[in-house]
C-alpha cells in the first residue's frame, strides 16, 4: 500500500493574511505528513489538477473534498489566550460579586479542590474536549498551584492533541491559607517541576509548552516575580499573568507596591514583560503603561465576556490596535461563562459598540472581520507563534476547523445567499459569528491530525 504523503483539502477558505482583514477564496490546500502546509492553490479547478501541478503522484495523496458542502468553509483554529482550566465547573456562577470577592467566594475553593487528582482529571479532560469541540486548537491555560494536578492538565492536552501552554499558578500571599504556596522557595521548586515535566513530555514544545504563571502582582512577591523573569530568560519560557482588570485591583497593587509608577511598571521592573508575555484583560491601562507594552512587545488577551460578567470595564481595543499593541481573545473561564472563542469574538464586537455609544467615536467599533482575525492570527501573534500558526499560508501548520452552517442553530436560506463567491463567504462568516455555535464546527485538525469529527 502506498503511503499517504500529502492530504489535499478542497473547498472554500476564510483566513486572515494580515491582521484585522480576512481573505476569502476557493481552492486547495495541500498538507504534508508533518502537518505543514505544502502548497496553496487558488487557481486549480479541483484537487486532482492541483496535485498534478505540484508533480505529486496521486497514489500518495488523500483528498478531502468539501467543495460540495454549500454552506461550509475551512477556517483556522482558534486561539484562547486566557483560560482557567480548573474553573471550568464554575462557568456561569457569579452571584452578585465583582473580581476580588468572586475570587474568594467561588474561585479559590474550586481551584483548591482539584488537588484531588481524580477530580482534576475529570475536569481537565472535559475542558480540553470542550474547547477543541469549539474550534480552539491552541489554549493558554492557568492551572492551579498544585504541581501534581498541573501535570494532569499537560497529560490531557497531549492525549487529546491540543496545543497548550501549561501554567502552574504562583501564589504566595493574599490568598486563603488553604490555597497558596508555602514560600517563594516552595513556589520556585514547584515551577521548576512543571517546567521539567512538560519539557520532557514534549521536548520540542510542538504541542505543549510550560509557561510561567504568576497569578497577579497581589499574590506574588517582588523577589518571586524577579526570579520568574530571570528563569524565563534562562529557559526560554513564555509568561502569562493578569493586568489592570478591575479598579479596586489596581488600587490594591498601588498600595502593595508603592515604589512603582504603575501596575505595569511592577511587572516591567521584575522582568516579566517580554515578546512572549500574555497579559489578560488590560482594561484600564494609562498611556504610559500602553507605551511600555509596545516597547516590550507584550500582548493583550481581551476577555470581553469576563469583563462584562464581573463588571470590570470595557477594554479599549481599538486604541490598543492603533498604538501597535498586540491583541488577542480569551474566554477567561470562569470569569467568562463561555468556553467558545466564537462567542468571545461576538462579544468583543458588541463591547466595541458600547464604547462607541459612550464616546460617539465610530472609530472605536470593531468589524466582524477584525474580531475573527483577533481570534486566529491575533492569537498567534500574542503567543509569538505567527511564524507557524494563525492562517493558511504555505509553511505553516494545518491547525484548522471546518465550519458547516447547515448544521445547528443558524437558519441560512439558500436564496438569501449572494451569488458572488466572495460576498457569499462574507455572508456565511457573519452568520456564523453572530448565530453560530459549536455544532457548526464539524471537524478540527491540529498539526494535520483530525482531532474532532462530529
Amino acid at each position: 500500500m502506498t503511503r499517504i504523503q500529502v492530504t489535499v483539502y478542497e473547498g472554500r477558505f476564510i483566513h486572515s493574511v494580515e491582521e484585522y482583514k480576512l481573505e476569502y477564496f476557493s481552492g486547495c490546500v495541500g498538507v504534508d505528513e508533518q502537518g505543514s502546509i505544502a502548497f496553496v492553490d487558488r487557481e486549480a479547478a479541483n484537487a486532482h489538477e492541483a496535485v498534478r501541478k505540484q508533480g505529486i503522484s496521486e497514489a500518495s495523496v488523500e483528498i478531502i473534498n468539501e467543495s460540495q458542502t454549500e454552506m461550509g468553509f475551512f477556517f483556522p483554529g482558534f486561539f484562547d489566550t486566557h483560560i482557567h482550566a480548573p474553573q471550568f465547573p464554575n462557568n456561569g456562577i457569579f452571584g452578585d460579586s465583582t473580581l476580588l470577592d468572586w475570587l474568594n467566594k467561588y474561585t479559590f475553593p474550586m481551584e483548591a479542590s482539584l488537588k484531588d487528582t481524580k477530580r482534576a482529571k475529570e475536569v481537565y479532560s472535559k475542558v480540553i474536549e470542550t474547547t477543541l469541540s469549539n474550534g480552539t486548537t491552541t489554549a493558554s491555560y492557568f492551572a492551579t498551584n498544585d504541581a501534581g494536578a498541573t501535570k494532569i492538565l499537560a497529560d490531557e492536552a497531549m492525549r487529546q492533541s491540543q496545543r497548550a501552554f501549561i501554567g502552574r499558578v504562583c501564589m504566595v500571599r493574599n490568598t486563603p491559607d488553604y490555597y497558596q504556596d508555602e514560600s517563594d522557595e516552595a513556589a520556585h521548586e514547584s515551577d521548576l517541576k512543571i517546567v521539567d515535566y512538560v519539557s520532557k513530555l514534549d521536548p520540542k514544545r510542538e504541542l505543549v509548552c510550560p509557561i510561567l504563571t504568576p497569578r497577579f502582582a497581589p499574590t506574588c512577591t517582588e523577589s518571586g516575580m524577579k526570579w520568574q523573569g530571570k528563569v524565563a530568560v534562562e529557559k526560554d519560557l513564555p509568561i502569562q499573568t493578569h493586568l489592570s482588570e478591575n479598579d479596586n485591583e489596581i488600587k490594591w497593587v498601588g498600595e502593595l507596591y508603592p515604589n512603582y509608577r504603575s501596575y505595569t511598571d511592577v511587572y516591567d521592573k521584575c522582568g516579566l514583560l517580554t515578546e512572549r508575555t500574555i497579559l489578560a484583560h488590560c482594561v484600564h491601562l494609562s498611556e504610559e503603561e500602553r507605551t511600555i507594552l509596545v516597547q516590550r512587545k507584550s500582548g493583550v488577551s481581551h476577555c470581553p465576556v469576563s469583563n462584562s460578567s464581573l463588571t470590570s470595564g470595557e477594554c479599549p481595543v481599538r486604541e490598543y490596535i492603533d498604538k501597535g499593541i498586540k491583541v488577542s481573545l480569551g474566554t477567561d473561564c470562569s470569569g467568562g461563562f463561555s468556553p467558545s472563542i466564537l462567542s468571545i469574538a461576538r462579544n468583543a464586537q458588541l463591547v466595541s459598540n458600547h464604547r462607541v455609544m459612550k464616546s460617539k467615536d465610530n472609530h472605536q467599533k470593531l468589524s466582524f472581520e477584525e474580531v475573527l482575525s483577533l481570534a486566529t492570527l491575533g492569537g498567534a501573534n500574542v503567543c509569538n507563534l505567527a511564524h507557524k500558526l494563525g492562517n493558511f499560508q504555505a509553511g505553516k501548520k494545518w491547525d484548522a476547523q471546518f465550519v458547516d452552517l447547515s448544521k445547528g442553530a443558524p437558519r441560512v436560506f439558500s436564496w438569501a445567499i449572494p451569488d458572488d463567491q466572495t460576498e457569499k463567504l462574507k455572508y456565511l462568516a457573519q452568520k456564523w459569528l453572530f448565530n453560530g455555535d459549536d455544532r457548526n464546527t464539524t471537524k478540527v485538525w491540529v498539526n494535520g491530525k483530525l482531532v474532532v469529527n462530529k
